[in-house]
Order: C-alpha cells, then sequence, then structure tokens
C-alpha cells in the first residue's frame, strides 16, 4: 500500500535513524480503516541524540517548524506537538507532527517494543504504533476521531475473527465500539467476556444480552475520554498561549 505523497518524509526519518514510531491518519490507512491522511504524526523517543537525528532528518526535508512551540525537548517530554512543514520538492507542504507524550498511552520504550513494522511498495519499512496503541491514542475530544476508533476495531474483528489470538480477543473486549459487533463477539467469545467483564461495563451488558446498555455504556466512555483528554490539554493549552504571546511581544520589538 502506497502512502504517497508522503515516501520522501518517511523514508529520509529512516534514513536518519530516528527512533520514531508512525502513528495519526497515516497509520490508520495501514491499518486499512482510513484511505487517506493529508499530514504525517510521529511519536518519538525524546532523547537529545534521538532529536539530532529528528532535526537531521527536518534539514534534509528543508522543513521549519510553523507554530509554537520550538522544537525543544522540554517542550516535547510535557507533552506539546512540534508542528513542522516540509519543503522538499518530493514532500512539498507536508505538515509533520513530533510528539514524545501521548495522553493515555505508555512511554516511548514500552510502545517500540509492541510496535508494527510494514514494509512499504516504496521499498523500504516503516514502523507505526501497534493497534491497541494506536486506537488509546485515538480516544481524544475531537470528533473525527471516534468513528476511527471503531473502524480500526471493526477491522481488525473481521480480518482475524476466524482464527483469533488471545491478544486479540482481549483487545476486542476492551475496545469494541460497534454494539452488534459487541454482542457477537461475547456470545462467540464466551470465557474471555466473562474475564474482561470486570473491566468494562460495555461487555457486562452484552452479557446479559442487553443492547441498549451496551449503547449507553459505550456512549458514557467516550465522554469520559473526551473529558479527560480536555482536562489533559488545558494546561498544555495555556502555555501556547503563552508562548504566542511571548513570541508576538518579541517580533513587535525587532
Amino acid at each position: 500500500m502506497s502512502l504517497s505523497p508522503i515516501p520522501k518524509v518517511l523514508s529520509t526519518m529512516r534514513a536518519h535513524g530516528v527512533e520514531c514510531l508512525l502513528m495519526g491518519g497515516q497509520a490508520c490507512v495501514l491499518y486499512g480503516a482510513a484511505e487517506f491522511s493529508r499530514d504525517a504524526d510521529f511519536a518519538v523517543l525524546a532523547s537529545s541524540e534521538n532529536l539530532e537525528r529528528v532535526r537531521g532528518a527536518m534539514d534534509e526535508l528543508h522543513a521549519e517548524v510553523i507554530a509554537v512551540p520550538p522544537f525543544d525537548i522540554g517542550h516535547l517530554v510535557r507533552g506539546h506537538a512540534i508542528r513542522i512543514r516540509s519543503r522538499h520538492p518530493e514532500a512539498d507542504g507536508l505538515r509533520v507532527d513530533v510528539m514524545a507524550r501521548l495522553r493515555g498511552v505508555d512511554p516511548f520504550p514500552q510502545l517500540w517494543a509492541r510496535r508494527t513494522t510494514w514494509a512499504l511498495p516504496e521499498g523500504f519499512e516503516i514502523d507505526t504504533l501497534g493497534l491497541p496503541d494506536l486506537v488509546a491514542s485515538k480516544k481524544t475530544q475531537r470528533d473525527k476521531d471516534w468513528p476511527m476508533i471503531r473502524r480500526l476495531v471493526e477491522v481488525s474483528y473481521d480480518e482475524s475473527f476466524s482464527s483469533p489470538t488471545p491478544e486479540q480477543i482481549r483487545f476486542w473486549m476492551l475496545e469494541l465500539r460497534t454494539p452488534d459487533l459487541l454482542m457477537e463477539a461475547v456470545g462467540s467469545f464466551p470465557t474471555e467476556a466473562h474475564a474482561s467483564g470486570d473491566e468494562r461495563e460495555a461487555v457486562r451488558a452484552a452479557l446479559s444480552h442487553d443492547l441498549a446498555g451496551v449503547e449507553k455504556a459505550l456512549t458514557a466512555e467516550e465522554l469520559r475520554e473526551r473529558t479527560l483528554d480536555r482536562e489533559y490539554w488545558t494546561p498544555l493549552k495555556k502555555e501556547l498561549e503563552r508562548l504566542r504571546h511571548e513570541r508576538g511581544r518579541g517580533a513587535g520589538s525587532n
């Protein structure tokens, strides 16, 4: 599967040895849950050495930071995204977002250990967040992310239902957001469903054949995650506002 128009960005990050994991819409494309995404989002290891490799890749891409905060390890470890625009002829105008910390997701070393590696038609490999981590990273306050979560888990279920691993069954029990499919999965894998019931109200409702209860529990899950995401980003947004003010004040004094 081609990820055009971003092969240049992906291959450049790979060539510079950047420890990074593709996430966001482009990762969803690879997992078969999306057809197109305009930007490239990466989780990166926040070490001085790795960030120097990121800078080398960005130099090759003729890229520049296009918003606050500036490219700085301190901002990355606090959870900010660094937004960069490529001006390389093969990736002109492509926006790249780099993050080192994601809400509700494990630190980078654990993500790296669970990564999925894809061989692309362009002749190189790219590492992405593993599917459960990608789903966790999409639990935001943004409306567009929730249909994508649903589709990601649906694709996994449809592709592997006939011969799933124990890990896949547990993933479906904890993450399926399609009421009918969750009811079906609980009926097909009752032992695993009972084992997961303590962790998820929607599974308990499905075990009771309560479709309305499943729908209600799924709605509550989404609302809870949206609230947590807003609370997480509130102080970070205040930091960004301060940085924009300071940058504007500095530009005005020149």
